[in-house]
């Protein structure tokens, strides 16, 4: 799957212009801190574009906060903030990220991309609640503990969007003995065995 694959996501031409600044804006940057493995950056498009462009729209819109945590190289943090910029330009979104390298590479692709991204430089756990009505996360932590993070910055009525691979079952069974929630999976466009968990009423058992 290449960027041609977008085209069932209904990407408009001014967004995919903004995808393909970014792509720049990450081939730039990578060598320097690593932003995603050198093999996978052979697929971004399939590996890490065009499987954050199906979190975002996996959620109903509009959202009025989207917090994205642990943003890294932007997936799907930077790339919900580029589909915002057209489709849902008064949604506030808001990335996370402890590592400072990164924060910079995320305020240069909001400045590059024009998208209307927030980053916010620091520990998930110590950041003051965001509130958010969207949550999402990618390859960032077990199940268990992106929930503790939920609980902190998840409105009550909040929806998080967690992307995972085939290990998902067992990670959501672990999960059941310290949280309770409701849970609809999504199944993935880009991995066959892979979902999007689509979260709410999160709450400890």
């Amino acid at each position: 799957m290449d960027k041609a694959e977008l085209s069932q996501f209904d990407v408009s031409r001014e967004t995919m212009e903004r995808l393909e600044k970014f792509e720049q804006v990450i081939l730039k940057w990578n060598p320097k801190i690593n932003l995603v493995s050198k093999n996978s950056l052979k697929d971004l498009w399939r590996r890490h574009i065009v499987d954050s462009v199906q979190v975002f729209r996996s959620v109903p819109n509009p959202v009025d906060h989207w917090v994205d945590i642990g943003s890294g190289g932007g997936f799907p943090g930077a790339i919900v903030g580029i589909l915002c910029a057209a489709e849902s330009p008064d949604t506030n979104v808001t990335l996370i990220e402890s590592d400072q390298r990164k924060c910079a590479f995320l305020r240069n692709v909001a400045r590059e991309c024009s998208a209307p991204i927030k980053v916010i430089t620091g520990r998930i756990e110590a950041v003051e609640p965001q509130n958010a009505d969207v949550l999402s996360a990618r390859a960032l932590a077990d199940l268990s503990d992106l929930l503790e993070f939920s609980e902190r910055h998840l409105a009550e009525k909040g929806l998080a969007v967690f992307p995972k691979g085939e290990t998902w079952k067992k990670e959501v069974d672990n999960s059941r003995a310290r949280w309770s929630f409701d849970l609809e999976t999504v199944k993935s466009q880009t991995e066959p065995s892979a979902v999007i968990l689509k979260i709410k009423g999160v709450a400890r058992v």
